[in-house]
This record gives structure tokens, C-alpha cells and sequence, in this order.
């Protein structure tokens, strides 16, 4: 069963990352040459630059795949926060990749969600997030708070 989350957390997350280049290409002819490239607490942009600042968002969620990739893949330099024995690490282990891979899928929503407001605020003004992006501050917190009761639960 654990294995089938993490497949799918994967299979999610190179998902979204793909889906997020073809959102850009596809959107990047139809863009003025001036777009949002960052937002005030209210969700008004202060910030504009070029339209090639479009490839920003999914360039870095390549990177963030990429990285989370190979930290995931070598368990011993992660930062746990209780010491590992022989009888803990298997369940350890499991805590900090499902962790790793949801915070992933975290940050690459809320890339994405940030992407479509930028494209639609472009191209009308009165325009708002989908979601607003403080949601997703303590979504990632709680899920933090989770994963370190879990791993506290299962030493």
C-alpha cells in the first residue's frame, strides 16, 4: 500500500510539472509583452517584467522535481527528527518520502495556480486566483506539523 502512494504521488507530480510547460507554451504566443511577475498580499501585481519571465515557474518546478528526486532517493542525508535504529527506519524512511513527495505536490499546485493567475490577470485586470496563494502556507505547515507527530508516533 505505501509503495502505491508514493507511485502515485509521483505519476501526480510529473503531472503537473509537464502539464505546467504545455499551460506555458501553449499560452506564451497569446501573452502581451508585459506581464505580472509578482503579487502583494491582496493578489495585486507590484511587479512586471517580460512575457519570457512566463518559463520562471516551470523551469524552477523542473528543478524542485529534479532535486526532490535524488533526495529521495538517498535516505541517510535527510534530516530526521528522532534518531533512526535498525527498528525504526523502514517507518522513518516512508514518513519523510511520502512527506517529501506531498510538499512537492504542494509546491508545484501552488506553481501552478500562481502560472494561471499570472496568464489571466495578462489578459484581463479584474481577474483573481483560483486559489488564494496564503492557503497554501498552512496546508504546507500542517502537513510539516503532521509529518514530524507521525514520525514521533512511529519511532
Amino acid at each position: 500500500m505505501g509503495s502505491t502512494v508514493l507511485i502515485i504521488l509521483d505519476i501526480l507530480n510529473l503531472l503537473l510539472v509537464l502539464f505546467l510547460w504545455i499551460y506555458t507554451f501553449r499560452m506564451y504566443k497569446k501573452l502581451p509583452e508585459k506581464i505580472p511577475t509578482h503579487f502583494d498580499f491582496e493578489g495585486k501585481p507590484d511587479h512586471f517584467g517580460k512575457k519570457k519571465m512566463a518559463f520562471l515557474l516551470p523551469v524552477l518546478s523542473s528543478i524542485f522535481y529534479v532535486a526532490f528526486f535524488f533526495i529521495t532517493q538517498n535516505p541517510e542525508s535527510g534530516n530526521f527528527p528522532i534518531e533512526l535504529t535498525k527498528a525504526n527506519y523502514e517507518n522513518q524512511y516512508f514518513i519523510m518520502i511520502l512527506m517529501m513527495k506531498w510538499l512537492l505536490f504542494l509546491v508545484l499546485l501552488m506553481f501552478l495556480n500562481i502560472q494561471d493567475y499570472i496568464f489571466r490577470y495578462s489578459f484581463n485586470t479584474d481577474s483573481k486566483a483560483r486559489v488564494h496563494i496564503l492557503l497554501f502556507i498552512p496546508v504546507i505547515f500542517v502537513s510539516v506539523m503532521t509529518a514530524i507527530i507521525t514520525a514521533y508516533i512511529y519511532k
